[in-house]
Formats: structure tokens, sequence, C-alpha cells
């Protein structure tokens, strides 16, 4: 491995060497920026579902639409509201609109649309809410309308009713059209925010840190040229259909991309400071430097790989389109942070640090500064600072057995947006589970024969069902169906076409993405087939199905719990076995990780501390902890193995203990520099609109300031010199022995 690094850094410290990676890279982009896609031309917004389409929602779902064929795609739920009553001038608007989304006149991409206007006054009237103030007018979009033709039809139809005059009404257009349109307007803009942002923020900091221009702007011209291939390359893949990429994966990736190269070249430009001080050439003191660090660049790159990598194994849709998008991305960055990086500061040299060249300087003591102290005080007080740290670290994690997590993904909308208004105007003024009422199927073996018996048998599985804890009706009423007696009388569209199923919609006591409601869901599920014998259907006779929000989170939970655990658990095995190769000692590695596990709870129970009793959020998304968990042990394995591969060469110059210190000493300044970096960064995310971004942002930040400053500035280096003796135990980690009391003298 030595030998290969060394070769690596002799091809890209040389004159021709370096000269030729960069041409290699500028003509990368350039040939793929002429032919290529942009990632952004076939991404898609993945839905909570698995990418099998085979959870129980979802096979409902589609027996749904095969008994009961319907062109009908998205629906939008119009909200007309006033803070009284509403007029009759008001209630003549409605009608005008209803006729007009009937007419021939009404938008090219809607399907149809609830006909109010035909309907009987008392018809009419249990479309209101009690106190009159609200109406709820449904309309559904053609299938496979695009999000531009959604956005533009509902722009439409506020367009006319604006047109028309609305006497002091308000039109609130929610529903799954209302929250699609309103994600695309939402986003239309926030990547070259977020991207501007990033950079304005990266260079701010680095100029702060470096007082050089070059070397300020060369790390984002680095990731500049990298994010041009990445974004290519990601195209590429997608537009011929290798992978599927998500949205919201190609945002956080886009931001994580230029963040972590920046670390990279702060790692680098560190080493090289170091070695132009004790070698002339430029073209020697970064094949010195790359030979220090070309093996924990590898290695860390490796590990975000591997952690990304593990995302394939979830069956969640968002959860798995994240791996295609960051382990294409980590591949080439790490291609970027081996090559181009070590390349392009070969090409500058001392000039990239300018006004402030490093000097030609005999060897000399190493300057003393803010880790120099910190490095003595936790080699000489190891004991204390672990203990104390471990014992705040694990206050902060017994918070996190208060959080609450939140399946209404609602909530992550900005307060001003119409979907969310609307959504929370049928919240007040609606029952609960009208919201989003659940769709029952039942399903026969054979085509439906509605005779006494057979109706008789509905009937009894209507009280049943009924009769569960959380169910507050059930429409039509199987005991009405079976009073009327024959086939004649039943209701439109309660039989399918093809005499297979019979449709029932049920609606819940309680709010449909709330826990109580699905659990209720989840009893009908476990119950289906008891209740099916006991109203008189034979054994595989027919079976029950459920569709619906409800139903649909219900899944997404059982999924997120799942995955949850195979995610976890691929990431801690695999990341352990490549820091057993990196460090090569069982002990250094178990070490590394159990701190990074540690450090991600902690950060969960101090970010639910802010967040709740700090902001008052009640809830956090249940996405939350596998995101979090992901990045935050992938990155701060970077950190982890920048220090203990600095103390393991040192260590072999020196006693453990002086090489710990010097450890902490010398990549003290860089990882704090990398982890601000870093943190700022995710900070940047919490200036975008939704809610789960802006918590992502926050609780990611929160855990990588505390991996930089408290985990591998104290935790960790403490814990390295309390194990001395494992490690001599182990014959894993070659240390220099210690000196005698007398050679100390």
């Amino acid at each position: 491995m030595h030998s290969f690094f060394y070769g690596l850094a002799r091809v890209v410290s040389s004159r021709k060497g370096s000269l030729s990676i960069l041409i290699i890279w500028l003509a990368l982009v350039i040939i793929l920026s002429a032919l290529a896609p942009g990632s952004r031309e076939h991404a898609i917004s993945s839905s909570e579902d698995s990418i099998h389409l085979n959870t129980p929602s979802a096979e409902a779902r589609a027996l749904a639409q095969e008994h009961f064929p319907s062109n009908d795609g998205l629906i939008a739920l119009l909200l007309f509201h006033d803070d009284s009553a509403l007029t009759e001038e008001q209630r003549t608007a409605i009608s005008t609109i209803s006729e007009w989304l009937s007419s021939d006149q009404k938008p090219e991409y809607l399907a149809g649309a609830m006909p109010y206007h035909l309907f009987p006054e008392e018809t009419q009237k249990r479309l209101y809410a009690e106190d009159g103030s609200t109406m709820l007018l449904s309309a559904a979009l053609q299938k496979g309308a695009d999000s531009k033709a959604i956005s533009a039809t509902l722009d439409e139809i506020r367009g006319y009713a604006d047109s028309i005059g609305l006497h002091g009404m308000r039109l609130e257009v929610t529903g799954p059209a209302g929250i699609a349109a309103d994600t695309t307007k939402l986003f239309q803009n926030a990547d070259m925010v977020l991207l501007f942002s990033t950079v304005a923020l990266i260079l701010v900091i680095l100029v702060i840190i470096y007082r050089s221009p070059l070397l300020a702007v060369l790390p984002l011209v680095i990731a500049g040229i990298v994010y041009g291939v990445v974004d290519r390359v990601i195209g590429i893949a997608a537009s011929n259909g290798w992978i599927v990429v998500d949205k919201q994966a190609i945002s956080i990736m886009m931001i994580l991309l230029f963040a972590v190269l920046t670390d990279y070249c702060l790692f680098v430009v560190s080493r090289y400071r170091e070695e132009l001080a004790r070698l002339a050439s430029k073209h020697d003191a970064m094949k010195a430097a790359m030979t220090g660090v070309g093996e924990p660049i590898l290695f860390s790159g490796g590990t975000v790989l591997l952690a990304v990598i593990s995302l394939f194994a979830a069956v969640f849709q968002p959860y798995h389109y994240f791996a295609p998008v960051f382990a294409i991305a980590m591949v080439v960055l790490l291609l970027g942070g081996l090559t181009l990086i070590p390349a392009v500061f070969t090409l500058t040299g001392r000039a990239a640090f300018w006004p402030f060249k490093p000097k030609l300087v005999s060897p000399a003591k190493h300057r003393e500064g803010l880790w120099s102290a910190i490095g003595r005080f936790v080699t000489k007080r190891s004991a204390f600072t672990a203990i104390s740290v471990t014992i705040f670290m694990l206050l902060a994690a017994a918070n996190v057995a208060s959080i609450s997590f939140s399946f209404n993904l609602m909530k992550s909308f900005p307060q001003e947006l119409s979907s969310r208004q609307g959504f929370e105007l049928l919240e007040e003024h609606y029952p609960k589970g009208r919201l989003a009422p659940v769709t029952v199927l039942l399903e026969s073996s054979g085509k439906i024969e509605p005779s006494e018996e057979w109706l008789n048998s509905l009937r009894a599985l209507g009280d049943r069902i009924k009769a569960v804890n959380g169910v507050e009706s059930l429409t039509p009423d199987p005991a009405a169906i079976a009073a009327a007696g024959d086939a004649a009388s039943l209701p439109r569209d309660f039989l399918s076409s093809d005499g297979g199923a019979i449709k029932l919609e049920l609606t819940l006591t309680e709010h449909p993405y709330e826990a109580e409601a699905l659990s209720t869901v989840k009893q009908l599920r476990d119950t289906s087939d008891d209740m099916l014998q006991s109203s008189g259907f034979s054994p595989g006779s027919a079976k029950l199905h459920y569709a619906g929000a409800t139903a649909q989170q219900l899944d997404v939970r059982d999924m997120n719990r799942q995955d949850t655990i195979v995610v976890f658990s691929i990431v801690i095995v695999l990341i352990t076995v490549m820091l057993i190769f990196q460090a090569r000692s069982i002990w250094i590695a178990l070490t590394m990780m159990g701190t990074m596990l540690l450090s991600y709870v902690a950060s969960f129970g101090i970010g639910w501390a802010i967040l709740h009793y700090g902001l008052g959020y009640d809830t956090i998304s249940y996405r939350l902890p596998l995101y979090a968990f992901v990045f935050s042990i992938a990155l701060g394995v970077d950190y982890n193995i920048m220090l203990v591969s600095r103390i393991i060469e040192e260590s072999r110059k020196r006693d453990w203990r002086e090489a710990v210190r010097v450890g902490v000493s010398r990549t003290g300044s860089v990882i704090s520099s990398a982890g601000i970096i870093l943190a700022a960064t995710f900070c940047v995310l919490m200036t975008q609109p939704l809610q789960e971004l802006f918590l992502f942002g926050f609780i990611m930040a929160i855990g990588i300031l505390l991996d930089t400053f408290v985990v591998r500035g104290m935790l960790l280096p403490s814990l390295l010199v309390l194990m001395r003796n494992r490690l001599s135990i182990s014959h894993s980690v070659k240390l220099k022995p210690s000196p005698s009391h007398s050679e100390r003298s």
C-alpha cells in the first residue's frame, strides 16, 4: 500500500504529471458539458413507497386501478373559506367555478371536477363545514400530467376565480396536486441559491483561515471542476436508465461535494505547507505531503463511499435513490482528491500561499498554539478527560428517548404555501378523518353476485369494521345496501364493472397521519381474515385491501423501521472493517466507531433539546435519524482517520503518549477548520424552505462541531492514551517503547 501511494505521489507531484492531470480534468469537463445531459434533466421526486412497489398499500392502489379504471391523475382540493358563513353571492361564485371546471373551456390538463353546480341544494350543504365558512370542491388532473402542467392548471384555476371575483373568499388549493405544484415552485431556483450561498460561505471562511486569496479560491475552482464531471456522469447514467436520480439527493450532494473537497484541500495544503518549510523543491514537498496524506484521503473517501452504498439496501424510495447519486459523486470526488488537488497545488507551488509564502527553515520546534495546549492537557489528564467528556455525551444522548417523530410531511412545508394553508383549513373545519379517507377494497375470488346471503355478509362485515376502535364511518353504509336487497339498487362505483371487487370509503376518527390512525389501519389489516370469516364469507373467497394516505404512511413506518436496522448495521460493519485495515488495529477501529456512534446519539439529544425546549418543535421528521446517521458517521470518519493516521505515523518516532500529543497538535488546526467549513455548509440547508432540510442541516451542524472539537479533539485522543497497554498486548500497532524515568529526566 505504501509503495502505491509513493508511486501516486511521484506522478501527481511531477511537473509533467501535474500538468497532464489538470489538462485531463479540464478536457473531461468540456467534453461532458458539450455532449452529456445534466443530472437535473432526468431527476424525479421520489414517492413515499417501496422501490419494488410491493407494499400492501401499493398493491391495494394497483388493484383499485385494475377493478375501477380511471384516467384521473392527481387530485386537487379547492378550499373556499371566509371568516364567517359563506354568503349567497359567494356560493354563486363557487357554482360558476364548478360549471367552468366541467365545461369545454376548462383547463387543458384537467380531467374532471365534482359537479357541485348540478347537485341538489341538500347535497350541496353536505359539502360545507358545520359552521358554513368553508367549502371543499375536488378536481382531478389528467393521468401523467407533469409538474409544469400541474402548476399551469392550478394557476389557470386561480386566475379564473380572480376574474369572476370571490367576494372576499379565500381560495386555497391543497391535496396531491396542490402539494406537487407548490413543491415545484418551492425549488424552482433553490439549487442556484444553494450553490451560490455555499460557495460564498466557503470562500469567506477560507479567506479568514488562510488570509490568502489563491488558497481561498483554488479549492472552489477544484470543486467546480469536479462538480462539472459528477453532474454529467450522473446525467448520463440517469438518461440511460441505469439509475434513478432524486432531486433532493442532487441538492444535498452538490453542497457536500464542495464541502468535502474543500476539506481534502485543507488536509493536503496543511501537510504541503509543513513540507515546504523543510524542502526547497515544491515537487518534492508535494510528493512528501501526498505520501503522508494520500492513504488517509483514500480511506476517508472509501468509508464515505461504503456508507452511501449501504443505502442501496434500503427499500424506501427516498433512501434508496440517494445511493447512486452519492456513490457516483464519491468515486469522482475521491479521484479529484487524489489527483486534481495535488496537481493544482503543485503547479501553483509557494505562490498559492501569497502573501504568506512558506519559507525554507531549519528544523525547529513546532509553533505552540491552542491545539498544542489541548494536546498536552488531554495526554496528561487522559482519564479525567475521557470520563468527563463521556459523562457529558451520555447525558446528552439520554435526551434522545424523548424525541417524537412525525409522518405528516405537510408540516415540513412553509406556512405561507397554499397547499399547507388549505390542509390546515381542512383540519380546522372538517372532521379529522375526512382529510384523507381510507379506501377499502373487498376483492372476490370470483364474480360477485349480490345475493341476499352475500349482502347480509357484507352488512355484517361493515358492522365489524365500524366496531374497530378509531373508525368513524363507512361509505356507502353496507347496512343500507343490504336493506336495498337487489343489485339494481347498488350505489354507483360501488361494484366494479368486472364484478371482481367492491369499493368502500372509511373515515377515521383521528388525524390520518398521526400514530393513532396508523394503529387503526394496522388493526384492520391484522384482523381482516377473521372479520371476513366471522361475517359469513367462506375462506379464500374474498380479501380486504386498504389504500390511501394512512395505509401508505403505515407502510412507510414499517419500511423506515426495517431500513433503519438494515442500513445502520451495514454501515457499522463496513466502516469498522475499513477502519481496521486503515489503523491496523481492531481496538483503535472499535474505539473510533464507538466515539462516532456516541457523538451521533449525543448530537441528536442536544439538537432535540434546542428544537423542543428552545424553538418549540413538538416533532421532527421520521427520515432524519437515518439521513443524519449515514452522513454523520461517513463524514466523521474523515477526521478520525486524519488524526489516527498522524498519531500512528508519529508513534514510529516517539513514545505513544507523545505521539498522541503531537498528532492532536499537528492536526487540530486543520481538522477544526475543516469541521467549521462542513458545519457551515450544512447550515446553508437551514435557509431552504422545507422544514425537513432545516432540521437536517441543524442537527448535522451540531454533530459535526461536536465531532470536531469534543470527540476528535478530546475524547478519542484521551482514550487512545489510556489504551496504550491494550495496543501493546494486541501487537497490532508497533509502538516505540516508553522512555524510562531517567530518560525523561
